[in-house]
């Protein structure tokens, strides 16, 4: 029906009486990049991890509010109506933070930031994707490639050099927050 239809996001439960939610996710994602929203009772990390990796855009444990379902809808619209627009942007900017991609360059206000290549990449990742949970995986397979493997040691220790370049204050990060188990998120800007 998606197919036939102008979709601008799908709301997909996990426990579909006909269909399992992962294959209906895989077969959305091979030829749309429209958001997705899980909603589910299924609360395994295991499970929320497979599902962002996947390429699902969020995913929200059943009970919800309207309100918190609603929110969570606004930002998944903004973020994807702005990369739509924003796909050959050559300035990424979150607030203080603004990327020069032609120039390859990073400030924080008026100050550059000097980066690694790693660093660099990885920070483009995010704010290409502000407000989206990335995931260790999904990190790992763009930093890397996707038969690099599962070192989320390696990411930790990216992130804290990557941490102490942008943020005024390590211990309270107002650019990428980590999700605990799951991966990280850049706060809107």
């Amino acid at each position: 029906m998606a197919v036939m239809e102008k979709v601008d996001m799908v709301l997909l439960d996990m426990g579909l009486p006909d269909l399992d939610g992962t294959e209906v996710l895989r077969k959305l994602r091979e030829w749309s990049e429209m958001p997705i929203i899980i909603v589910s009772a299924r609360d395994q990390d295991r499970e929320k991890v497979s599902a962002l990796d996947m390429g699902a855009d969020d995913y929200l444990t059943k009970p919800f509010s309207a309100r918190e379902l609603l929110a969570r809808i606004r930002l998944a619209l903004r973020h994807y109506y702005r990369m739509a627009g924003n796909g050959d942007e050559e300035i990424l900017v979150n607030r203080e933070l603004k990327m020069d991609k032609k120039r390859h360059m990073v400030f924080r206000g008026e100050n550059e930031v000097h980066l690694t290549k790693l660093e660099y990449d990885l920070l483009q990742l995010f704010l290409e994707n502000q407000g989206k949970v990335l995931t260790y995986g999904y990190i790992l397979k763009a930093l890397y490639g996707k038969n690099y493997g599962f070192d989320t040691q390696a990411l930790r220790a990216l992130m804290a050099g990557l941490h102490r370049k942008i943020e005024k204050n390590t211990a309270k990060p107002e650019y990428i927050k980590t999700e605990i188990g799951i991966g990280y998120r850049m706060a809107e800007g």
